[in-house]
């Protein structure tokens, strides 16, 4: 008789089409990787705003459900998260108990299930992005604006309180071993399973590049911080072609950019875009001010990118950090930078960093320690 595929519910947060964010990038490449190592996945996920087409997941899942998210009048209403409360659709449990299948919830924003005793001795995996509280909080730090810097901490101080809902987990599958470490030692029954991406070998182009790059989404608070300070404190010491690459840029940002005529913003790229000019810089800066979770940035920069410039915050725990330069003062990361723009890239260190990316981030292998973690 022919073997019998294992089976895997999937819950995502959100459509995870296309693959043009952090959260999206992890499920979209973990749902490819997944197939490949033979697993059928029902996706369940949750639509809001102007996604893409879900069909196009299609290929590798045996079927998909989506349910609209609900968008309340009033965020701060209620004691659980917004981010949970607004994903608690009936049809999702239903579609749940249709079969005994393991479950994987992506972050806590699915996990308003996770605790119903009608799930009780199921497989349930909890896919942790962020430790949530951390990274609201930080977000509030980050934000200028009024109304969304108070809902950050309200939403803070409820994901905190909810987080204890992990102890209904069967497994934690944690994306950084700074996590994997925090939520091992309040709940155990934590592995640590490092973040899905679009590289399948590291590729660096030859030759030298004539430009540096910051590049994120910039309408998020944590990135438009991290580019206004390699502007106004690393970028503004150089005379070297500089660009800022993302969407949705703050005022602010438009206008520390066009104080230096060598800094370049571009905010109308497509994912396609912003990786061809990963691969065309010479040196990639990144730069973050947010310690939880792991930064698929620097994945991309490294499997793409010629030199990688970072701050101590976006490396460190990452088993990433001898395959950068690490700087957290702006003159020194500036110096950096400028030793690094007439440095071509070389053969032994494309070696080395394809060997120690492909001994942690190979998606396939990844997703394989995960069906096993499931399946024990």
């Amino acid at each position: 008789m022919p073997e019998t595929k294992p089976k895997l519910h999937l819950v995502a947060f959100d459509v995870p089409e296309p693959p043009d964010y952090g959260g999206a990038i992890d499920i979209y490449y973990k749902l490819k990787a997944l197939h490949e190592v033979g697993v059928e996945v029902t996706l369940h996920a949750f639509a809001y705003g102007k996604r893409g087409n879900p069909e196009n997941l299609r290929p590798w899942c045996k079927d998909i459900h989506i349910y609209r998210r609900r968008v309340f009048k009033n965020p701060f209403y209620g004691e659980a998260p917004y981010i949970t409360s607004s994903r608690d659709a009936a049809e999702l449990m239903d579609n749940l108990l249709a079969d005994e299948a393991p479950i994987l919830f992506e972050g806590l924003h699915s996990c308003h299930w996770l605790d119903d005793p009608r799930l009780a001795g199921r497989v349930k995996v909890v896919r942790t992005h962020n430790i949530e509280h951390e990274y609201y909080r930080n977000l509030e730090h980050a934000e200028t604006n009024f109304f969304k810097k108070y809902f950050f901490r309200v939403e803070a101080e409820r994901l905190q309180r909810f987080e204890p809902v992990l102890k209904k987990a069967s497994l934690i599958a944690a994306i950084s071993p700074d996590d994997t470490g925090y939520f091992s030692s309040l709940y155990g029954h934590t592995e640590y399973i490092p973040a899905f991406h679009p590289n399948e070998k590291v590729e660096i182009r030859e030759g030298l590049g004539n430009f540096v790059l910051y590049h994120g989404n910039l309408g998020v608070g944590e990135n438009n911080q991290g580019a206004l300070y390699l502007v106004k404190e690393v970028f503004s010491r150089l005379q070297i072609p500089c660009v800022i690459a993302g969407s949705d840029p703050s005022a602010a940002l438009r206008h520390a950019v066009s104080v230096y005529p060598h800094i370049q913003l571009e905010d109308q790229l497509d994912t396609a875009g912003i990786l061809e000019l990963v691969s065309s810089a010479q040196v990639n800066v990144l730069c973050t001010f947010q310690g939880t979770g792991i930064k698929l940035k620097l994945i991309n920069a490294l499997h793409r990118g010629r030199h990688c410039v970072t701050n101590r915050t976006m490396v460190n725990h990452t088993g990433l950090e001898n395959l950068c330069h690490v700087h957290d003062d702006p003159a020194e990361m500036a110096a950096a930078i400028e030793s690094l723009m007439q440095l071509p890239f070389d053969e032994t260190e494309q070696t080395r960093r394809a060997f120690m990316l492909s001994e942690g981030f190979n998606n396939v292998r990844n997703a394989a320690r995960l069906m096993d973690a499931v399946q024990q």
